[in-house]
């Protein structure tokens, strides 16, 4: 391996302006520090591409495999100088940006901090060797979200049929009543939310409680809004963790495994079932529904999903948000028990396949991660492997 400096590694260069209101639609993807924000018609930059976070969010870093335009928030890799890209991405993922903020206020990541960095770098063969063994991970990891999301959508089907256009089973000769949601066949109810299940609202340690929060994975996961959705409906994939001192001392609720959450503040209707027990913070209301023979999580799940949210006002002078008043009194619809016992039929196999996916994302990650540092620091020889 080679004893280089950053600036003999790569060139990043500030991303451009583009408000949202000039935004033309199109297929460009418009980057931000940590996610794809949104799409535009116009390219500024040529793929491949990869970009890290330069104000706000600093430490993401992605890679991006068509022509996009990073945002001024960003740095993007403009010279690559002869680097593998692929390798350039999972190098950088390692340097810990974080740890180079420049920002009084704001984080902030400035190139110039960066460019007398000393580091270590693999031969261009070995580079490609190490990228496409990681490469490979993160296919299969893209393979298994793309099945999630046809089952997803599978699942989200079946239940508009069944309970938004009324096509279940014995429906030609259901009669109908009016009731505060519309329309409903006459022998089904609508219960407050805090009738079918018992809610309990998550809760956050003093942040200055420095030894609540690590980053060790034997504790209990902690999750906010921003982890909801990133492991496509089953949560798993959370940075941060409590541990049992913490929970006893804040009396933090746990949250069962195969538990329906819903975030109500900032982002009102993010919805998720957990996979393992766990902990949220104050945003995050969690449903422990009372008779599973009644109604289950599965559509709970989808019911929450389908919710008009806006219905139920704001609350909150600053953002979107209701409260957990609110939320207990939500109105959930509740068909009679051999249509629920019949739809479950139809989609626990769905759901199944769902959590069995989400699974095999999470040991696939675990694995990945574990190899980055050990090949990108050549603690693992990589010159003599053949990978297919």
């Amino acid at each position: 391996m080679q004893d280089i400096e950053f600036k003999d590694f790569v060139t990043l260069q500030r991303g451009f302006d583009l408000p949202e209101h000039t935004r033309i639609n199109g297929d460009v993807p418009v980057v931000a520090s940590t996610s794809i924000s949104g799409f535009h018609n116009i390219a500024k930059v040529s793929a491949p591409g990869v970009v890290t976070g330069r104000s706000g969010a600093l430490g993401e870093v992605q890679y991006i495999d068509k022509d996009f335009w990073p945002l001024n928030t960003t740095l993007w890799v403009k010279d690559f100088k002869n680097n593998e890209p692929k390798y350039v991405y999972y190098l950088l993922k390692t340097l810990d940006l974080k740890r180079f903020n420049s920002g009084a206020g704001v984080p902030t990541l400035n190139r110039n901090d960066l460019d007398t960095l000393k580091i270590q770098v693999h031969k261009k063969n070995e580079q490609k060797i190490i990228a496409k063994v990681l490469s490979n991970y993160d296919n299969l990891i893209e393979n298994n979200n793309k099945r999630i999301k046809i089952l997803e959508e599978m699942a989200q089907k079946i239940y508009k049929e069944w309970f938004v256009d009324f096509k279940f089973p014995g429906h030609e000769t259901a009669t109908f009543k009016q009731t505060e949601l519309g329309k409903i066949p006459s022998d089904w109810e609508v219960n407050k939310a805090n009738e079918i299940a018992d809610i309990y609202i998550g809760r956050t340690p003093s942040r200055k409680d420095f030894d609540c929060f690590t980053k060790n994975k034997k504790d209990k996961k902690w999750i906010s809004i921003k982890d909801i959705g990133l492991s496509n409906e089953f949560i798993f994939d959370t940075s941060e963790y409590l541990t049992d001192d913490a929970i006893k001392k804040y009396n933090v609720p746990l949250i069962p495994k195969d538990t329906v959450i819903l975030s109500f503040k900032l982002t009102v209707g993010k919805v998720a079932i957990t996979i393992e027990e766990m902990t949220s913070n104050e945003a995050i209301a969690q449903f422990q529904i009372k008779n599973k023979e009644e109604i289950s999580e599965n559509y709970l799940y989808l019911y929450l999903k389908n919710f008009e949210y806006n219905n139920l006002g704001n609350t909150s002078s600053i953002g979107n948000a209701i409260n957990s008043t609110i939320v207990k009194n939500m109105p959930i619809i509740v068909p009679q028990e051999d249509i629920i016992k019949e739809f479950n039929k139809n989609i626990i196999s769905i759901f199944s396949q769902i959590k069995n996916l989400t699974l095999k994302i999470q040991a696939l990650k675990e694995t990945r991660d574990l190899l980055l540092p050990r090949l990108i620091s050549g603690e693992i020889d990589v010159e003599n492997l053949e990978v297919l």
